[in-house]
């Protein structure tokens, strides 16, 4: 998703969404002075999977998250289950929404699933993706990749939604992100799949690039390897789920390795302690190089 191709033509689905962090802006002092022209541009990233606002208790409580998002002082962050009345687990609430607020951020949601409602002129459920952003959201997209619904008694691999992008103006720079949630089962056969699909839709893209996401395999796993051709992995040496006793690393950052403009160093990248959700989030920060981007 080029930058000069979506600003003006942001999908319905993601069109609210981005209204409502335009309503949400961050306050003046969330965004630093712009660094001398040349320079390259700091950013923190984390990624999330909040388990639907969930902690390692199986309480659900907002505050709790709110909490320990705010403690990331992250400039953009990928979040994962992330429910928009979904159902009781969640209170029927919007939880992008809600977290935008709460943060002061720019929000974007990208579902998975959208239901019906369940009465008439109820409110649609829905399931997916989120970003949240300190910085300016200029365009919205949210991908098919192959998925095996878990909402279909029968199902079958095939494309559907949740593979949400966004570019945001950092500084005055454009950076893609994206956020995503593979496929969870023992067998890795969709997440061959879906590592296709995402490479293909990052290919279409310049400049800076940064990928955000609960994989659900680790990082020498055969089906991740062809991420690793064009994408560095900001590796925070300790593993991320479970939360309480984590034994695995499942959730990444990821960022483009080179080419012009699109180049992004890791500095730093750490895995915050919290019983909030049932994953451990991921923390990175990035130095940016400046280009032209697409």
């Amino acid at each position: 998703m080029s930058l000069r191709r979506h600003t003006s033509r942001i999908p319905q689905l993601l069109f609210a969404a981005s209204l409502l962090g335009a309503l949400v802006a961050p306050p003046a002092a969330a965004t630093t002075a712009r660094p001398p022209s040349g320079g390259d541009v700091p950013l923190r990233v984390a990624t999330y999977n909040i388990h639907a606002g969930a902690g390692v208790d199986g309480v659900f409580d907002l505050d709790r998250q709110t909490a320990e998002l705010r403690a990331l002082d992250a400039d953009v962050i990928g979040l994962q289950e992330v429910d928009r009345h979904w159902g009781d687990r969640s209170g029927g609430r919007d939880l992008a929404g809600e977290l935008a607020r709460r943060l002061r951020m720019h929000v974007s949601f990208a579902p998975i699933y959208s239901l019906d409602p369940a009465q008439p002129g109820g409110r649609r459920a829905e399931y997916g993706v989120a970003v949240l952003s300190r910085h300016r959201i200029v365009g919205a997209e949210n991908h098919e990749i192959t998925r095996l619904s878990t909402q279909d008694p029968n199902p079958v691999p095939a494309p559907a939604p949740g593979f949400g992008e966004v570019v945001v103006r950092v500084r005055g720079l454009p950076v893609h992100v994206y956020v995503t949630h593979l496929d969870y089962r023992p067998d890795p056969a969709v997440r061959v799949a879906q590592v296709a699909d995402t490479r293909r839709i990052m290919a279409e893209d310049r400049g800076p690039r940064i990928l955000l996401g609960d994989f659900n395999a680790e990082p020498d796993a055969p089906e991740l390897a062809p991420l690793w051709r064009e994408l560095a992995d900001a590796d925070p040496g300790a593993p991320t789920f479970p939360a309480q006793d984590p034994v695995k690393r499942i959730d990444f950052v990821a960022v483009s390795k080179g080419g012009p403009g699109a180049g992004i160093t890791v500095r730093k990248a750490w895995v915050p302690e919290t019983v909030a959700s049932d994953h451990l989030p991921v923390v990175a920060d990035l130095l940016v190089r400046r280009g032209k981007g697409r």
